[in-house]
């Protein structure tokens, strides 16, 4: 499993908002049928799945924008791509807080 961070900014939209591209990016990871676990925060969308599935479905969020009228799109992307031992969005947080209640490194 890998996982991904992405932020998608369509440019000369006459707003400041991106609101209702995200909104509409949500709705397609909603109705993706590949097998991708994904994470609304305030300032990105976290997505974990096999590499295939997230290059897929960033392909098509990418497209998103576009099919909403946007002329040109920017998208940043960080992809962790842990194969020494399983990861996840959920044990990556765990073993954070963990150190933080035990005060360990």
């Amino acid at each position: 499993m890998a996982i991904a961070d992405v932020t998608i900014m369509p440019l000369g939209a006459g707003t400041t908002s991106v609101s209702d591209v995200v909104a509409e990016v949500h709705r397609l990871l909603k109705s993706s049928k590949l097998t991708i676990n994904y994470q609304l925060t305030p300032m990105s969308t976290i997505l974990e799945g096999e590499v295939d599935d997230l290059y897929e479905i960033l392909k098509q969020i990418q497209e998103v924008p576009f099919n909403l009228g946007h002329k040109r799109v920017a998208m940043n992307i960080r992809i962790d791509d842990r194969r020494d031992k399983v990861s996840s969005m959920k044990s990556k947080v765990a073993v954070v807080n963990k150190k933080i209640i035990d005060g360990t490194d």
